[in-house]
């Protein structure tokens, strides 16, 4: 332990560096004036003060109201020498940081009992401090691991609903990393951001929930198979939603949410505005421009400025017009997505 000692009489800065440097484990760095001591600061280091109250210019309090300025000091343990039995003095020492006294004439003894004592006092400290950092890793790394098995989670029921409609899984990774690029330009937080990516590719799952006639019918549909191709996103929310992790319930909350429109005419219960959960309106914009410019057996891919203009269209009827503005401000950072699609082949309508 490094003990810092300051006192304007050489013969008592002499002596206290003696007895600090007598105790166990110690050694003393000794300053003869308080401003000797904020010069060296903030380079200085030492773990104990011990600090004489009557000294010229700067007392030892104000010495002390000084380095607690200073943030890399401000738990240090100080130790005031003082004749002055006064209980003003003692109070505005405590007020100041001090956490104990030594009385002149210094009692050799007691000196070096009570930086003992504080020695003890740090080390307790300093042990409890690397017991707290060592459960602050295992915690991050307990996360850590959680929120991998999330992920591979999501993944593995990502690639179960591509058996079903190989489509589906190349649109679903597109959709994802179009949502992330979104919330960001609409100022989420980055953590949301990350999770809105990993959890908007499950916002079709449903559809493993929909018999194949319907859920692979090329052709237009009927009223009735319209409304059971419309149930993927409550069978989807009911999949993931009873799950604990945060993740996985974010993923059910833009599954039920990534169909219903800003003017309460979408499904499945024709919310309105910002009633639908922000995470589900993103993924909208991102969802249908994805459609749009992905060519399927029943359509041709539309070019990305009719896609962009069908969406700026429909801003505060179908979609979110905040959403919509987000996007916009997103297109440099889409369409260099769209270059390279996730099935490796280029994307001839990104330009």
């Amino acid at each position: 332990m490094r003990i810092l000692v300051v006192d304007d009489n050489k013969t008592n800065l002499t002596l206290l560096k003696k007895l600090a440097a007598s105790v166990p484990g110690c050694s003393a760095l000794g300053f003869s004036t308080p401003a000797e001591v904020l010069q060296a600061m903030p380079d200085l280091d030492f773990d104990i003060g011990v600090v004489d109250f009557q000294m010229p210019v700067y007392n030892g309090v104000d010495l002390l109201l000084e380095i607690r300025q200073f943030e890399k000091y401000r738990d240090r343990p100080f130790v005031i020498v003082t004749a002055d039995m006064d209980n003003t003095t003692r109070m505005a020492a405590l007020n100041a940081g001090a956490i104990d006294f030594l009385t002149k004439p210094i009692n050799p003894l007691e000196f070096q009992a009570r930086i003992r004592n504080l020695v003890a006092l740090i080390d307790a400290r300093n042990q409890l401090a690397e017991k707290a950092e060592w459960l602050r890793q295992e915690v991050e790394k307990a996360i850590a691991e959680l929120r991998e098995r999330e992920q591979e989670i999501i993944y593995r029921l990502t690639l179960a609903a591509s058996y079903k409609d190989p489509e589906t899984a190349l649109h679903t990774l597109r959709v994802g990393a179009y949502s992330e690029i979104i919330a960001r330009s609409y100022g989420l937080p980055v953590d949301i951001c990350a999770d809105i990516r990993l959890a908007a590719p499950m916002h079709d799952i449903g559809k493993v929930g929909i018999p194949d006639a319907v859920l692979l019918k090329r052709d237009i549909y009927t009223d009735q198979e319209r409304a059971q191709m419309q149930r993927h996103t409550t069978i989807g929310s009911r999949i993931l939603g009873e799950s604990r992790s945060g993740l996985l319930q974010l993923a059910a909350e833009i599954a039920g949410a990534h169909h219903e429109r800003w003017d309460g005419q979408g499904y499945p219960n024709r919310l309105t505005g910002e009633e639908i959960p922000i995470a589900g309106r993103i993924v909208a914009v991102a969802d249908s421009f994805d459609a749009l410019t992905t060519a399927r057996p029943y359509k041709e891919a539309w070019s990305v400025e009719r896609a962009i203009q069908h969406i700026k269209d429909r801003a505060g009827s179908q979609f979110d017009p905040s959403c919509v503005d987000a996007f916009i401000r997103s297109l440099d950072q889409i369409r260099e997505i769209m270059t390279v699609r996730p099935d490796g082949e280029p994307a001839p309508n990104a330009a």
